[in-house]
């Protein structure tokens, strides 16, 4: 009996000890439902549905708004820890992380709760909002911005750094009111901006506001003159710096610009820019924003909520510093442009009308020493998104797809005045020389350019072999190891007879970038594939109002592409449509395959359209000139084109109507060899 006595006491005790636990867990566990309601709704930053004891949630949320309004529209993380329940009270930790400007400001605060019924509540208390928040305090933050870092071009020199500039505005504290608008519409006229709404601007701004007109560099020769604005009323110039390039026109469409952030950057960038700031606007300054920007610092402060800038100035002590974080400066951004190459390619399109564009890379490494639009692109990225029928300059990825079907540069062709492919004729470019017609090799079908000798050849490759050999040569590819956007051509895998014996000349549905003419031109140099590079140290790029992705080829929205041939109707303009890599990606090119074309190019130097580039100085040059109608004029208008190579110096020099290539885009190119040595 004793012995079972002792045994149904343990069980008791165990029954007992279970219901025990079983009731504590009831309790922690309701708690911590509490708790995780709390801290969502904290996150939320909208209190009013949480149950809460000694305050009304509505005047809670209330305290709440008010305490993290300066704090701007961000959201904190918050997570709640595991309650410590000691009877009808419980104690939990809430974590917050803040992103404040990009920067974390992290901390915890205790809040604590009170069981009623089968319910916790919130015992409502500032300080769970921040450590130490008193009742009538609010939170705010301020942030210092970092310098911007500075792109870089070949050898590290700095092709966008912090340049001198004067910010031009009216000071209205030197000006009595009734005289206002008469300056502002003075010095309006004289920055070149709109007097009207420049008058209404300073109109609105404070009573001893400056407001700026302009910001121009400060640099010898400038336009208008510290002379002249002084003799403008109350007009005067303020010193800064910013990021500038070396001209305003340095490398523009590639390199960009910043200005203030638009309200759809700051709203992108989760809090990381502030309304007011700079960002950039276009360009690599865009793509790499976050990289050339770096983080702000943050100072977060509690302090009354009826505090003012006068409270403050009289009494600095009135407020505290809960948190502060430096600023982190950005990273410079690496490109491979060469500043006196870049400059000189500028220069030689420097009186071109029409779109225009110089393009230069290293064929070896692929480096792109120089990526040129002329002032006729009005700020258009011509040299890298630039979409244009490449004309005869497409015949060097002909002659590589006849010789990967047998043929040599010997191969006897028939070059004939016009050649008729299903009721279309085909012509060659005015001027053609009686001389190389009847039957010539394709080494000098190729150096005269012969369009009818190259379509007579279309039955032995196919359109698809066509496409191969594009890609081949570095065209119709992504471009991985570039870090911006570019088009890199668009060659069609199939095509019907008359768009086949077009392709042939560079036209049909054929379209290139002066950048994919050059990496083809470059591919040759080199033997074997180039691969085009820009940035050499990209970080992740950003989205807001950014580019696109550098690694696929991008739309060019507003280039006129050129397509027909001879004497047809040209086909529709293809600007506007999209370009994807080639889906039947070519074997690499050998270095055999480039002896052949090579040879090629030389002769169309030595014996060619190119002559005039026979005297410029060093090495051996190799070319091909280009010409691609467009259009619906009769005559139709032409693409100028001619690519070339002298060492380790790959060029394609385009005019958009620029007549023959030869003519028009030769001598930008030959000048462009002879100074760039």
């Amino acid at each position: 009996m004793g012995k079972f006595r002792v045994v149904s006491l343990v069980l008791a005790a165990a029954v007992m000890g279970a219901a025990l636990t079983s009731c504590d867990d009831g309790r922690q566990s309701a708690a911590k439902q509490a708790a995780g309601q709390l801290a969502s709704a904290l996150a939320a930053r909208d209190v009013g549905g949480v149950p809460m004891q000694g305050k009304d949630p509505a005047a809670a949320q209330q305290q709440l708004a008010a305490a993290f309004k300066g704090l701007g529209a961000v959201k904190p993380a918050v997570t709640a820890g595991e309650p410590k329940v000691d009877g009808d009270k419980a104690g939990v930790v809430l974590a917050y992380d803040w992103k404040l400007a990009g920067q974390d400001w992290t901390y915890q605060t205790t809040a604590q709760l009170a069981r009623d019924g089968d319910r916790w509540l919130t015992q409502w208390k500032a300080d769970l909002l921040a450590p130490q928040l008193g009742e009538s305090e609010v939170l705010t933050f301020d942030t210092t911005a970092p310098a911007r870092a500075d792109i870089l071009g070949a050898g590290d020199a700095k092709l966008v750094t912090e340049r001198p500039v004067l910010r031009v505005g009216i000071d209205k504290s030197q000006l009595a009111a009734d005289r206002q608008a008469d300056s502002a519409a003075k010095l309006a006229a004289l920055v070149k901006i709109d007097p009207g709404e420049f008058a209404k601007q300073v109109k609105a701004a404070g009573e001893k506001a400056f407001v700026e007109a302009i910001t121009l560099r400060d640099e010898p020769g400038r336009t208008p003159t510290d002379d002249q604005i002084a003799a403008v009323p109350g007009a005067i110039t303020v010193k800064d710096s910013m990021p500038l390039a070396p001209t305003r026109t340095f490398a523009r469409p590639v390199l960009g610009v910043i200005g203030q952030a638009t309200a759809e950057q700051v709203q992108a960038s989760g809090g990381t820019i502030q309304p007011g700031e700079t960002a950039g606007a276009s360009g690599l300054q865009a793509q790499y924003d976050s990289q050339l920007r770096g983080l702000d610092g943050v100072t977060v402060h509690a302090q009354p909520a009826d505090l003012t800038a006068e409270k403050l100035k009289a009494d600095p002590g009135s407020r505290r510093t809960l948190f502060t974080k430096q600023p982190v400066p950005g990273t410079p951004l690496k490109t491979t442009l060469d500043p006196r190459l870049q400059q000189l390619a500028e220069d030689e399109l420097a009186g071109i009308g029409p779109a225009s564009a110089i393009v230069a890379l290293r064929p070896s490494d692929g480096a792109v020493l120089a990526a040129a639009s002329g002032p006729g692109s009005n700020g258009y990225n011509t040299a890298m998104l630039g979409q244009y029928a490449p004309g005869s300059i497409f015949k060097t990825i002909d002659s590589l797809a006849l010789i990967r079907q047998g043929a040599t540069a010997d191969l006897k062709v028939q070059c004939t005045p016009t050649l008729t492919v299903d009721g279309k004729t085909f012509q060659n470019a005015t001027g053609y020389p009686a001389s190389s017609l009847g039957e010539i090799t394709v080494r000098d079908a190729y150096a005269h350019s012969c369009n009818t000798a190259f379509i007579s050849q279309r039955d032995k490759v196919s359109q698809a072999q066509l496409e191969s050999a594009a890609t081949s040569l570095g065209v119709a590819v992504g471009a991985p190891r570039l870090g911006a956007p570019a088009f890199l051509g668009s060659v069609p895998g199939d095509a019907g007879s008359t768009d086949h014996a077009a392709s042939m000349i560079g036209q049909g549905r054929v379209l290139f970038s002066p950048l994919a003419a050059a990496i083809m031109a470059g591919s040759v140099a080199k033997g074997s594939p180039v691969s085009a590079q820009l940035v050499l140290n990209p970080q992740a790029a950003t989205t807001q109002g950014g580019p696109p992705s550098a690694d696929a080829s991008a739309t060019a929205a507003s280039a006129p592409a050129g397509a027909g041939s001879g004497s047809a109707s040209p086909a529709p303009s293809s600007a506007g449509t999209t370009a994807s890599p080639s889906s039947q990606p070519g074997p690499p090119l050998t270095g055999a395959e480039a002896a052949v074309l090579k040879d090629m190019m030389r002769a169309v130097v030595t014996s060619g359209h190119a002559g005039f580039l026979a005297d410029v100085p060093g090495g051996p040059v190799g070319a091909k000139t280009g010409t691609a109608e467009f259009g619906s004029d009769t005559p139709p208008k032409t693409h100028a084109w001619i690519i070339g190579t002298h060492g380790d110096l790959a060029v394609a020099v385009f005019v958009e109507e620029g007549g023959l290539g030869a003519t028009v885009s030769g001598p930008l190119l030959k000048n462009f060899l002879v100074k760039a040595g």
